[in-house]
């Protein structure tokens, strides 16, 4: 089955630049956002902005960009729309974080109407979405994955299929509680740092060429935190949530985390502080504040 239009639900941040990204590829594009302001920007964007029956009538595979899993699960089952469709068969690629079990639920459901569910959470943040060079991790059946290519090559630089449904959703997590963990150290040892006298930058030259270096330490303290802009695109609210949905995960399976679960700690203490939902997760790397 081709795909021409590609319907993108949740027009953010993430999706109106991944919808940037399906235009430059050549797809057409409907779009939906629970927001009516964002209209004029999806629109300047070449986006057609419709209802959201409509996009899931009239799309051939469908992009959801969505901040939490009882959002995803709304879009699934809304009336009128994918569980009821028998046209064709249409694979939602869900680039959102969310739970794994969600995921497989959903996933069933809408295979028994005949359609697909990737689990695709994504890194590389709001540039790598316009950028059509996003890092996708995918969960989900084989068949629907080569069914969707098209749309997963017009959005990725890089994508890695690391299993069954919920299989995307598990990579995710444990990736961001790892960068969760991380912003909580690296801004501890930069902290120390000019504490000794030592500043940030020319310790980081030390640490980046050494084993102490990672994706916080290399690209995003150098990028919004050195210079202060805290302008990276991804909430500390969001952070929180992926942090918790870890955890959880983590308590589910018995696996203990102790250290990761006291960076979930520190996350939660800051938020009546310094670092509310609303601002950039960078900032939990900011070595100026205590």
């Amino acid at each position: 089955m081709s795909i021409t239009k590609v319907g993108v639900v949740g027009l953010g941040n993430m999706g109106l630049g991944m919808a940037s990204s399906l235009l430059r590829a050549g797809f057409s594009v409907l779009g939906h956002d629970i927001s009516e302001a964002r209209r004029p920007a999806i629109e300047a964007a070449g986006v057609r902005f419709l209802p959201l029956h409509e996009v899931l009538n009239g799309a051939d595979a469908l992009v959801f960009s969505l901040p939490y899993a009882k959002d995803v699960e709304a879009v699934v089952t809304a009336p009128g729309g994918l569980l009821e469709r028998g046209d064709r068969k249409v694979v939602v690629i869900d680039t959102s974080t969310s739970d794994p079990g969600t995921t497989r639920r959903l996933a069933a459901r809408l295979a028994e109407a005949g359609h697909g569910l990737l689990d695709a959470p994504v890194s590389g943040g709001p540039s790598g979405a316009e950028s059509g060079s996003l890092t996708m991790m995918i969960g989900g059946a084989e068949a629907d994955l080569e069914l969707a290519r098209p749309v997963i090559e017009a959005l990725s630089g890089k994508a890695v299929h690391v299993g069954a449904s919920g299989a995307g959703n598990i990579a995710k997590l444990v990736n961001n509680m790892l960068v969760a963990a991380h912003l909580v150290t690296t801004g501890e040892a930069l902290r120390l740092s000019e504490s000794a006298g030592l500043s940030a930058e020319e310790a980081l030259k030390v640490v980046n060429a050494a084993t102490g270096r990672s994706a916080i330490s290399e690209a995003m303290v150098p990028r919004w935190v050195i210079p202060a802009t805290f302008d990276s695109g991804f909430s500390a609210g969001l952070m929180r949530k992926d942090l918790r949905l870890a955890l959880e995960l983590a308590a589910e399976t018995g696996s203990p985390a102790p250290l990761c679960a006291r960076a979930g700690e520190i996350w939660q203490e800051a938020r009546q502080g310094r670092i509310p939902d609303s601002a950039d997760f960078t900032l939990m790397a900011d070595y100026r504040s205590k």
